[in-house]
């Protein structure tokens, strides 16, 4: 697939492009209606069909104080919009420059001069531009004055919840949030994946016999403090691994010291340096302090058991 940036001129094989534009954290259901709108109407066209995504998020722009809050990092992104059927990733260096840029500007300058869209889907709640001026009206207004045909689509409701609540970014967020890591995974269509490189911690794991890959969580969101049901893979040989994840500060152990430390059951070899992903299924058990190593150990052999029960019913 190919990644470019709004920076770039679009290169010949992608002009005339529909693309699908938002900031697509996450890529959850909402989000690949409105991706997989954009990639059925290019291809009635033959034409290239296009994701284009915000990176950092404007949020990290407008509000650097906020915690993470990541659903899916860049190139997880990437390879969603490649199974999603799109040609390339284009990707909004969100800065000084785009905040200030005027939504008639992003319109006639970038998405019709620059980016040389015919068409672009997007959903109906979606606002661009200096202090968010633009909207689908306004898109499809400058956008026809320009040769850009602009579609919405409407959210996508949840058909689990009897509330009738819309699927969201922040839905999901909260639910993680909560541990409800089913709730996420349903709105997602997957379970939340953190993607990162082994590195090497205080080896605390390995003495109480339970050796962990540990991995910085980053910019992404941080679930509940606990114990999870996880799985890894691994990135360079997609090798599929099973375990159980402590995500948090470690309480009975100083100073405190925030990780994400899977211990993948069966496994021997070194993962140090490796990057993989590691899928959160289920929410075992709130972080606790204890009195003793051997109470740890005992407790931590019981949230191995029960990882095993969990994933073994998946």
């Amino acid at each position: 697939m190919t990644r470019l940036s709004h920076r770039d001129p679009m290169p010949t094989a992608l002009r005339g492009a529909i693309i699908a534009l938002g900031n697509f954290d996450g890529f959850h259901l909402g989000h690949q209606h409105v991706v997989r709108a954009a990639v059925e109407w290019a291809r009635e066209e033959g034409r290239p069909a296009i994701v284009a995504t915000f990176d950092p998020h404007p949020v990290r722009h407008f509000a650097p104080h906020v915690p993470p809050f990541r659903l899916t990092s860049l190139a997880q992104r990437e390879e969603l919009f490649e199974e999603a059927g799109a040609a390339a990733m284009l990707v909004f260096d969100f800065g000084n420059e785009l905040a200030a840029t005027p939504a008639e500007s992003f319109v006639r300058d970038l998405l019709a001069e620059r980016l040389c869209a015919s068409g672009v889907v997007t959903g109906e709640d979606f606002t661009f531009g200096k202090d968010r001026g633009g909207n689908v009206g306004l898109l499809r207004e400058v956008g026809a004055s320009c040769g850009i045909t602009a579609r919405a689509i409407g959210p996508v409701g949840d058909a689990v919840d009897l509330k009738g609540q819309t699927i969201s970014s922040s839905r999901i967020r909260d639910a993680l949030k909560a541990g409800e890591c089913e709730a996420a995974a349903r709105l997602l269509t997957r379970p939340f994946t953190v993607r990162g490189t082994v590195i090497h911690g205080d080896k605390r794991g390995r003495e109480l016999g339970y050796p962990t890959a540990n991995i910085d969580m980053g910019s992404y969101i941080r679930p509940r403090f606990g114990i999870y049901a996880v799985t890894g893979r691994v990135l360079a040989t997609g090798q599929e691994l099973q375990g159980a994840a402590n995500l948090g500060v470690r309480p009975s152990f100083d100073p405190p010291k925030e990780l994400l430390e899977p211990y993948f059951f069966d496994f021997e070899g070194d993962l140090y340096g490796q990057e993989l992903d590691v899928a959160f299924h289920h929410f075992l058990r709130p972080e606790a302090r204890f009195d003793s190593l051997d109470e740890l150990k005992a407790q931590m052999a019981k949230d191995c058991d029960e990882a095993r029960r969990l994933l073994a019913e998946r």
